[in-house]
C-alpha cells in the first residue's frame, strides 16, 4: 500500500515538474506538445463561466466566496480582533512552556517571508500590467477579506498538528484534513482529502517564479543576459538555499526573523518617500484606481478583468486559501490554536493591504504602468516596479535588485520548509527521505531563470489554485467548530482565565 502511494506521488510530482522543465526545450523548437499541454492545463483550471453578463474563471469564485463568507461568519474578525492580534504578537499572552518549535513572532516572520516579497513587488506590477490600475483595488479588497480565511486555516493548522517524539511538530492542511476529520469519524474522507492536498501541493511548492523574477531584476541592472547566465544564477540560488534549509525550521526562523523586517523597512521607506514627495498626485492616483476598478470605460467586462487579475495576484501574494502558511504557523509555541490564527490574520494585512497599496501608488504616481521596455513592449512585471522607483530615486534599481534577491531568498527557504513537511507526509520524515527531498528541492529551483514570465505564471497560477480545492473544503467543514473555539478563547481573555505574561518578550531571534 505504501509503495502504491509513493508511486502515485512520484507520478504526480514528475508530471507537474515536467510542465515546468520542458518549456525551455519548447523555446528551442522541441516539445511543442508540452506547450499545448500547459495551455490545456491552464485552460481547465481557469475555465470561464458566465458572471454578470461577462465571463470569470470558476476557480476565482471558489477562492473569493470563503473569504467573504468567513468575514461575515466570524463577525468581521479582521477588524474587531486586530488589537488582540497585535497584543498576542507582542507576547502579551505567550506561554513559554507550550509545545512548538518557534515563537509566535518567528512563525509569523517565517510565514511572512513566504508572502512578503515578489508577490508584492512583481505581483502588483503584473496585475496592473494585465488588468489595469483597477486590479490594485481588488488586490487590496481581497487582501482585507483574506485575513478571515487566513485566521481559519492557521487555527486549524495548530489545533490538528502532529507533535513528534523529538519535540518537532508537523502541520498543514494534510494533517488537519486527516486528523480533524478522523476525530469526527470521517476517516476515509479525511484520508482522501488529506492525500489529495499533499499530492497537489508537492509540485506546487516549486519556487521557480521567485528565481525567475529575481533574475529578471538582476539582468536589468547588470545587463547580463544569455542562457549560460540564467543557468548559473539558478545553480547558485539552489546551492545557497540548500545551505539554509539543512538547518530546519529553527535555522529558517532565525534567518527570516532578521531578513523580513530589514527588507520591509528598506522597501516601505522608499515607497513612502516617493508617495510623500508626490503627495499632491496621490488623490488622482487613488481616483484612477477606483474608477478603473468600479467604472472602467470597458464596462462590466473591465471590472471583471480587473477583479480576475487582482484576485490572481492577491492569492499569490497572501496565499490565503492555499493552506501553505499553516505549515509554518503550526510550529508556533502555543497551547491556544486560536491565538496563532489571530496572529496569522495580520499576514494579508501587512503583505497585501499595506505593502501592495504602496507599490500600486508608486507605480501609478510615476506613470510606470504606461512605460515601455527596451523592446518596445509595455512593462508588465517587476521591471515596471523598478522603473517606477528609479524614476524618482536614481540608482534605486540596484537597491531594489538587492531587496529582490533577499525577498526571493527568504521566500524560497520558507517554502522549502513547507514543501519538506508535505514531502514528509507522503514519503515519511526519516533522515534519508528528507535528505533526498532537500536535494530535489534545490535542484528543481535551477531552471527557474530560464523560463519566460508568461510560462512561469501559467504554470504556477494553475497548480497553486488547485491546492485550494481540498483546503477550502476543510475550512467550510470546520467553520462551526472554529466559531465556537473563537468565542471560547475571547471569553477566557475577557474573564482573565488567560492571563497576560508578566515577563518581557524575549528577543525575536531567540
Amino acid at each position: 500500500m505504501a509503495g502504491a502511494r509513493i508511486a502515485t506521488a512520484l507520478t504526480a510530482s514528475a508530471a507537474a515538474w515536467g510542465l515546468t522543465a520542458f518549456p525551455a526545450a519548447a523555446q528551442d523548437g522541441v516539445g511543442g506538445a508540452v506547450g499545448r499541454a500547459i495551455d490545456a492545463f491552464n485552460g481547465a483550471v481557469f475555465y470561464q463561466v458566465p458572471f454578470l453578463g461577462s465571463q470569470i474563471e470558476w476557480i476565482i469564485i471558489w477562492m473569493f466566496l470563503p473569504m467573504l463568507f468567513l468575514t461575515v461568519w466570524f463577525g468581521f474578525i479582521n477588524v474587531r480582533a486586530f488589537p488582540l492580534a497585535l497584543n498576542i504578537l507582542r507576547g502579551r499572552y505567550r506561554d513559554d512552556t507550550a509545545p512548538g518549535e518557534v515563537t509566535q513572532f518567528q512563525a509569523l516572520s517565517t510565514a511572512l517571508s513566504g508572502t512578503v516579497g515578489l508577490g508584492n513587488i512583481a505581483g502588483v506590477a503584473i496585475a496592473i500590467g494585465l488588468g489595469g490600475p483597477g486590479a490594485a483595488f481588488w488586490m487590496i479588497v481581497i487582501g482585507f477579506l483574506a485575513m478571515s480565511l487566513k485566521f481559519a486555516e492557521c487555527t486549524l493548522g495548530v489545533k490538528y498538528r502532529k507533535e513528534n517524539p523529538d519535540g518537532t511538530v508537523s502541520g498543514g492542511p494534510m494533517y488537519y484534513l486527516t486528523r480533524g476529520l478522523a476525530a469526527r469519524g470521517w476517516v476515509r474522507a479525511g484520508a482522501i482529502l488529506g492525500w489529495l492536498y499533499a499530492l497537489l501541493a508537492l509540485p506546487s511548492l516549486l519556487q521557480i517564479a521567485q528565481v525567475n523574477q529575481a533574475y529578471s531584476q538582476i539582468s536589468l541592472v547588470t545587463g547580463i543576459e544569455g542562457r549560460a547566465s540564467q543557468w548559473l544564477f539558478g545553480i547558485i540560488a539552489g546551492v545557497l538555499v540548500g545551505i539554509v534549509i539543512l538547518g530546519g525550521i529553527r535555522t529558517i526562523a532565525r534567518v527570516t526573523v532578521r531578513l523580513v523586517p530589514l527588507m520591509a523597512v528598506i522597501y516601505v521607506a522608499a515607497a513612502l518617500f516617493i508617495i510623500g514627495a508626490n503627495a499632491s498626485a496621490v488623490p488622482d492616483a487613488v481616483a484612477l484606481i477606483l474608477r478603473e476598478a468600479l467604472a472602467p470605460e470597458a464596462g462590466i467586462g473591465g471590472v471583471i478583468g480587473a477583479l480576475v487579475w487582482g484576485m490572481r495576484r492577491a492569492v499569490y501574494s497572501t496565499e490565503a486559501g492555499l493552506g501553505s502558511a499553516t505549515i509554518a504557523h503550526a510550529a508556533a509555541r502555543t497551547r491556544e490554536p486560536v491565538s496563532e490564527g489571530l496572529v496569522a490574520l495580520l499576514e494579508p494585512f501587512i503583505d497585501t493591504v499595506v505593502i501592495c497599496t504602496m507599490t500600486a501608488l508608486v507605480i501609478i504616481i510615476t506613470g510606470a504602468y504606461q512605460m515601455q521596455g527596451p523592446d518596445g513592449q509595455m512593462l508588465n512585471d517587476i521591471q515596471m516596479t523598478s522603473a517606477a522607483f528609479n524614476s524618482v530615486i536614481g540608482g534605486f534599481d540596484v537597491v531594489l535588485a538587492v531587496a529582490v534577491l533577499l525577498f526571493a531568498f527568504s521566500t524560497i527557504i520558507s517554502w522549502g520548509y513547507y514543501s519538506g513537511k508535505v514531502w514528509g507526509f507522503i514519503f515519511g520524515e526519516s533522515r534519508r527521505s528528507m535528505g533526498i527531498y532537500k536535494l530535489v528541492y534545490c535542484v528543481a529551483l535551477m531552471p527557474g531563470a530560464v523560463l519566460s514570465v508568461g510560462q512561469v505564471l501559467s504554470i504556477m497560477d494553475s497548480i497553486f489554485f488547485l491546492m485550494a480545492i481540498p483546503n477550502i473544503i476543510a475550512v467550510y467543514l470546520f467553520a462551526g467548530e472554529l466559531k465556537r473555539d473563537l468565542k471560547d478563547y475571547r471569553a477566557r481573555i475577557r474573564s482573565g482565565a488567560i492571563r497576560r505574561a508578566e515577563q518581557p518578550l524575549p528577543s525575536a531571534a531567540e
